[in-house]
């Protein structure tokens, strides 16, 4: 797994360079700060690449919080790393700023032509909640204006670019209303939002989103940690990669102390997950796993392929 001895590690993403090798961008913080709960409004973005996605090398981070004042100057989160037509790469990232104490999140954009050095695209978000589907800042219904963890994809149809984003709506019960938020581009520099693709079905938010198409059927894996005391990652089917959503029928992936995991193809082609260790044993890890291989059953879901592996399959499904 990748561990770093100084720093926490927590949520990733992948991309694959034109030479096959596999870049992971994740959060990272300083384990100095001694308490894990200190890590979000510290987070940076750092970077590793390997050839068999079990042995790492560390690259130099990719983004750190911007110089004040700022939209994004108080830290970066979670994001996706997108290969562009241009030759480009783009990397969508969360921000969070100081003027509002990292309450109200909005996504950013980082390009580089080497996958290694990156420059921010402007000094203002690409893209941010819209009140006429979304919840903005509310603490007598949310603790946060959740607009965070972008996941951006090719139109099939060659239509432009989607982008999933985890959100809120903005009518419905407070604690349950978590929805896969929505926008389009046709040059992954300009964004219109548009209408969620899910409505509520009782989770409070749908963390770290990814869209791909296993063994067939394609699947939206999330997780969740309101809530949802027993089961924190989820896998809901739809009709294809644009959505929509059946969220309400979305099936657990059950796993004690994985969250927020990343489905990648493995060298062999295969699908596998890799997630973040977070509490074991009652202490948090941060630290990230080996591959886990998978394969997607249309009655159980996303189960494991490998005996022994950290991974259970279930049957459970969450009614909403």
């Amino acid at each position: 797994m990748l561990r770093l001895p100084d720093h926490w590690v927590w949520d990733s993403w992948y991309a694959r360079d034109d030479d096959g090798a596999w870049h992971v961008f994740f959060l990272r913080a300083s384990r100095a700060l001694l308490d894990p709960e200190r890590r979000h409004h510290r987070a940076s973005i750092g970077h590793a690449v390997s050839t068999d996605l079990r042995s790492w090398r560390l690259l130099p981070d990719a983004l750190i919080a911007a110089d004040s004042p700022g939209w994004d100057d108080l830290a970066v989160w979670t994001g996706c790393t997108v290969h562009g037509p241009d030759g480009r790469w783009y990397l969508f990232y969360t921000g969070v700023g100081r003027a509002e104490r990292g309450l109200v999140q909005r996504v950013g954009l980082a390009v580089s032509d080497d996958l290694t050095t990156w420059h921010r695209h402007g000094t203002e978000p690409l893209v941010e909640a819209d009140p006429t589907w979304y919840e903005l800042l509310d603490p007598d219904a949310w603790y946060e204006q959740a607009w965070r963890d972008p996941w951006v994809l090719p139109d099939p149809a060659g239509d432009g670019w989607h982008m999933l984003v985890t959100a809120r709506a903005n009518t419905g019960p407070a604690a349950g209303r978590g929805v896969m938020g929505h926008a389009t581009s046709r040059d992954l520099l300009h964004w219109t939002v548009q209408a969620p693709l899910s409505a509520p079905a009782g989770f409070g938010h749908l963390e770290v989103p990814q869209v791909a198409v296993v063994d067939g059927h394609p699947v939206l894996l999330f997780c969740t940690n309101a809530g949802q005391p027993e089961h924190r990652i989820w896998v809901a089917p739809g009709a294809s990669v644009t959505g929509a959503w059946d969220v309400a029928a979305a099936r657990p992936y059950a796993d004690p102390h994985l969250y927020a995991p990343r489905l990648v193809t493995d060298v062999d082609g295969s699908w596998s997950v890799i997630g973040f260790l977070d509490r074991v044993d009652g202490a948090f890890v941060g630290a990230l796993s080996d591959p886990i291989p998978v394969r997607y059953h249309p009655a159980a879901g996303l189960v494991s392929r490998a005996p022994g592996a950290l991974v259970q399959s279930t049957s459970d499904s969450h009614d909403g």
